[in-house]
């Protein structure tokens, strides 16, 4: 999902707080007045008349902590002993790391792990080169692969200082399905090179990844990628596209609403917006209208079968709007049609405020916090490798999209990442969409 710059922030004070009744209440009360907002409060020790207390705060910026601190240092019997930063601490040395599946405790396991017996693997799959889906790790891993030109709402920061995303893609793959993730770094912004570099590493992995690679290369390097005979996805676009179907699944369900016969607007057509184009025309979306600053945006989805079209135009016809801009406030209460399904991607900040929409006669809105792409990729890629998969299909992707509405709980519009039944529930539906189709 597009993100904006302008990220909150996460502290957590540790403070020496004399232990007495009321002064945990006089730093509540000055944490409120100063207007942040306070998450977990732990005691950590003790002294023998003081506690050290811990407590997690979310600010607006640094400028915003600086005001926390002056504010608390004011305060009688409290001492603030150090401000930490959660974020930064939790991915010190990086969130990864290559584990052994096998124990390695004497001379006879070596032997068999490596030399002189790991001969006899490379012999047979030597012989016969599928066998290294049974006697590797190949069959269960996924090349996450990124040159850094589109890292989250950043843009062109570079590979490296896009790896912690790419450790986070893999924790969630590991986590959640079991697979292997493994982050790979590309130093070029040449098409050319990106995809020969791909190419030259695919028989590493099961599937590969695409992640965080700029419009419009990342179409055109997907599309020659996927004769390799393993597959290829473009998360940015394909993930994207599977939540948010899943989410306006659940909505129909609840508001009376045919996608079918709906008219779709798209505002953004970056990838986000071209996946979701491209996902909810074979779905049988019949009408698709979209907006976009760039031409060449714009005709790429007229060759896709929609239809260019004004922010103006697009919000005075379209049923269902979804904007995928990075662009807060780009919609206005007046733009609103009575009616209308409005989903506003942008995080932190969306296009429109939810409350604001439905104030302004829309029948439901909701931001980008919840429809999320990992809610599709770890069990779209683990139903994938599992029936061995070649390629991806569009009947795997709305499979996919099916299965995460199926387990969605009333109320909400898509499950919690967290809930490892509904990646389960994915992987089965995409195993099963590829073996229906492939026998």
């Amino acid at each position: 999902m597009p993100v904006s710059n302008e990220q909150k922030i996460l502290r957590i004070l540790r403070l020496q707080v004399t232990d007495k009744p009321g002064y945990l209440a006089k730093i509540a009360v000055i944490l409120g007045e100063l207007e942040a907002n306070i998450g977990e409060i732990s005691i950590v020790s003790q002294g023998p008349d003081y506690l050290v207390r811990e407590i997690s705060l979310q600010l607006k910026d640094e400028e915003h902590l600086k005001r926390i601190v002056a504010g608390i240092e004011k305060l009688d019997g409290v001492i603030i002993d150090d401000v930490t930063d959660p974020v930064e601490l939790l991915h010190e040395g990086g969130k990864i790391g290559m584990k052994s599946r096998v124990p390695l405790n004497n001379i006879n396991e070596m032997r068999k792990i490596y030399t002189p017996g790991v001969a006899q693997i490379c012999k047979l799959i030597q012989k016969e080169p599928a066998l290294s889906k049974r006697f590797t790790g190949i069959s269960n891993s996924v090349g996450i692969i990124t040159n850094g030109t589109a890292i989250l709402g950043l843009g062109q920061i570079g590979p490296v200082a896009g790896m912690p995303v790419m450790e986070g893609k893999s924790v969630l793959f590991e986590q959640l399905v079991g697979i292997s993730g493994i982050p790979i770094l590309i130093e070029s912004t040449k098409t050319d090179e990106v995809i020969d570099t791909i190419k030259a590493i695919a028989t590493t992995f099961g599937a590969i990844q695409l992640e965080d690679i700029a419009a419009p290369e990342c179409f055109e390097i997907e599309d020659k990628l996927q004769d390799l005979g393993i597959p290829v996805l473009h998360d940015d676009q394909h993930g994207t596209a599977i939540a948010v179907l899943a989410a306006l699944i659940t909505i129909a369900r609840r508001v009376d609403l045919n996608l079918n016969t709906s008219r779709l607007g798209l505002i953004g057509l970056g990838a986000a917006g071209t996946g979701i184009a491209r996902l909810l025309m074979p779905f049988g979306v019949k009408e698709i209208l979209g907006a976009d600053l760039r031409q060449d945006a714009l005709d790429r989805l007229k060759a896709d079968g929609g239809t260019p079209t004004t922010i103006p135009d697009l919000m005075s016809k379209a049923d269902i709007v979804i904007a995928t801009t990075g662009c807060p406030g780009l919609i206005t209460g007046e733009m609103v049609r009575k009616g209308q399904v409005i989903l506003a991607l942008s995080n932190p900040d969306p296009e429109i405020i939810p409350e604001v929409a439905l104030e302004n006669g829309a029948s439901f809105a909701a931001d980008g916090r919840t429809i999320n792409n990992a809610l599709a990729f770890p069990g779209l890629f683990r139903g994938a490798l599992t029936a061995g998969a070649k390629h991806f299909t569009h009947k795997m992707k709305i499979a996919a999209a099916h299965a995460i509405a199926d387990q969605t709980r009333a109320k909400d519009i898509v499950p919690s990442i967290l809930d490892r039944t509904v990646h389960q529930e994915v992987a089965n539906a995409v195993e099963k969409a590829w073996n229906e189709e492939h026998g």
